[in-house]
């Protein structure tokens, strides 16, 4: 699938979290600490988008029940989360911000 570029990225600020869809995959695209992070947008415990959470401590925590996955590795952080969610490789070329959606 390659690389994608998010569309409104630019506007994101600091300890935010939007949601796209790109190439029929939903993705959570989150700036903290000066850095960007892409996962999938759902959790892994119960539906619920990702991007409506809080980010906090390199985290973000899911609107639903709470739990807490790890920006960088996707791996749960608090319960009632067990399973990691995906992560997804993000680069900035030309003031345009992509995500690789490649398995």
């Amino acid at each position: 699938m390659g690389w994608h570029e998010v569309p409104g990225a630019h506007a994101l600020g600091e300890d935010e979290a939007m949601g796209v869809v790109l190439n029929e995959r939903p993705v959570a695209l989150v700036r903290t600490g000066g850095e960007l992070h892409a996962l999938h947008n759902v959790c892994t415990h119960q539906f619920a988008l990702l991007s409506d959470g809080y980010v906090e401590d390199g985290c973000i925590e899911c609107p639903l029940h709470q739990g807490k996955f790890d920006l960088r590795t996707g791996a749960p952080k608090a319960p009632p989360v067990t399973e990691p969610v995906r992560v997804y490789a993000v680069k900035t070329e030309n003031g345009k911000v992509y995500v690789d959606l490649d398995d």
